[in-house]
């Protein structure tokens, strides 16, 4: 989980649910299907990915489409501003999920045999080894440069542009995996900021926001509404299109608190996590055939409960 957790604030939380399901797939294999420690760790491999989504911008669509919204009011967030808020809660609830499961789940500490994970063969190609220091070299410099936006001010899609360019330069990338990228998913994040921008546009959102504030609902309240039901939202739909629908609802709502209404729904949209199709990583997960709809109870009913929660608490305590 710890592993999986730190790829994904860097990586596609579904390719990292994938890579590391089918590392240890040799060992689901061997455990069988109705193992603890399978159930274990398919719940929180994918568990794992989304909550290390939360650390950074890029770590999940829903993070984007938060920094595009408070952008577009005026408000910028860099680089390590949102890992002050992400990391920490990354590594509270994969902690607290893990100890949970471990409890659950893994009733007897029995060794396990770990041979599938030897390397078997020959010497690595020269090409091979080139390639990869190329790849370890161009991660460091992006990541470096994110971290420091503030003192250069780039932003960090100019710095996202730098893997793009280099990969391609040295033949990391070709045109066929270009093609393969999650195109539509870009699409997805750039409609939804259109949409966002759109419903300010038009007022839409005024006119609702003023008949909500005419309820004269308490401030905490409203924020503690409005995370829950983005997790529950969340869900059953998508959270890239959740966040889009709740963060220009909920600055309307409560324009002097912009910045904690949108980390505070964009953060809670990654906390649902409780049927296959809440996230493509419990859909990976289930993919693989070891596991029920029931088995994600565990993971859904805790990250759903401590997750919103632990987001509320963790961004006032920042902005008091």
């Amino acid at each position: 989980m710890t592993v999986t957790m730190v790829a994904s604030m860097l990586m596609s939380n579904t390719a990292i649910t994938a890579m590391v399901i089918a590392a240890v797939m040799p060992l689901l294999t061997n455990l069988g299907k109705d193992a603890p420690l399978s159930k274990a760790l398919l719940v929180g491999v994918p568990l794992a990915a989304t909550t290390g989504g939360l650390s950074t911008i890029i770590g999940t669509p829903a993070n984007l489409i938060t920094a595009g919204a408070l952008e577009n009011a005026g408000i910028t967030v860099d680089f390590l501003h949102w890992m002050g808020y992400g990391v920490p809660l990354a590594l509270i609830l994969t902690v607290v999920s893990s100890f949970v499961l471990i409890k659950m789940r893994v009733k007897e500490n029995q060794p396990l045999n770990l041979e599938f994970l030897q390397t078997k063969g020959g010497e690595m190609p020269a090409d091979l080894r080139k390639k990869r220091t190329i790849v370890i070299v161009i991660v460091v410099i992006t990541v470096v440069l994110w971290l420091t936006s503030s003192l250069h001010n780039l932003s960090v899609s100019a710095v996202a542009a730098i893997p793009i360019v280099f990969l391609t330069m040295f033949g990391i990338l070709d045109a066929k995996d270009v093609n393969r990228m999650s195109w539509d998913t870009l699409l997805l994040i750039a409609g939804g900021l259109a949409l966002s921008l759109a419903l300010q546009e038009t007022k839409l959102l005024n006119h609702y926001a003023e008949k909500i504030v005419s309820m004269k609902i308490p401030n905490l309240f409203f924020l503690v509404v409005m995370a829950y039901s983005t997790m529950i939202l969340a869900n059953v739909m998508s959270h890239t299109a959740t966040s889009t629908i709740m963060i220009p609802l909920g600055m309307a709502i409560l324009p002097q608190l912009k910045l904690e209404i949108a980390l505070i729904i964009g953060l809670a949209s990654s906390t649902a996590l409780f049927l296959p199709v809440s996230t493509p990583a419990n859909a990976v997960a289930y993919s693989t055939g070891l596991m029920e709809q029931k088995d994600f109870r565990i993971g859904g009913f805790l990250l759903g409960l401590l997750g919103p929660a632990a987001v509320i608490a963790w961004v006032l305590l920042l902005r008091s």
